[in-house]
């Protein structure tokens, strides 16, 4: 008896082909983002001679005595273009929530993300006490690094969490 349903291998693979597509829109997203959070960083402690970005030279920047309030910042800005990116190009064609319920939802995940983030770079400043540009960094890509993973999997289980819509799946 023909049936117009695909079969479990068929249906395997398009999970799996969206699943793919998913993470490489996610990862040009999250890297747009990352530039915007750790440049934002850097202006705000370091200033913008970043000729320092290896720790030489005397780079000051607004923030310099507050790196956590500059973390903040930095990560808040890069939260918005983050969720623009996703919302309209990443997670497009599965069924949204109104906009502002979704970006609560984007804004609480983000939130958790960032203090997984501050907490890195507080244990590195005040329990390790390093304050170079170079630990900064290394520390805030740590964070940013632990903190995408866990956006990943909000965003797929709860934020973006809709069925693709069968229209615009189909144009992928």
């Amino acid at each position: 008896m023909p049936t117009d349903r695909p079969g479990l291998l068929d249906r395997a693979r398009g999970a799996l082909d969206v699943l793919v597509r998913e993470m490489l829109k996610f990862g040009v997203v999250g890297a747009v983002a990352f530039v915007i959070d750790l440049g934002g960083y850097n202006l705000l402690v370091f200033g913008p001679h970043l000729m320092g970005i290896l720790g030489e030279g005397n780079t000051t920047g607004p923030l310099n005595d507050k790196p956590l309030t500059a973390r903040i910042i930095s990560a808040s800005v890069a939260t918005l273009v983050a969720w623009l990116g996703n919302r309209l190009w990443t997670f497009r064609h599965r069924r949204q929530r109104p906009a502002v319920h979704e970006l609560a939802l984007f804004v609480m995940f983000n939130v958790a993300a960032m203090v997984i983030s501050v907490v890195c770079l507080g244990i590195s400043r005040y329990a390790l006490d390093l304050h170079s540009q170079l630990s900064d960094n290394l520390t805030n890509i740590v964070g940013i690094g632990i903190g995408t993973l866990f956006r990943f999997w909000a965003y797929r289980k709860f934020v973006f969490a809709g069925e693709p819509l069968p229209e615009l799946a189909a144009r992928r």
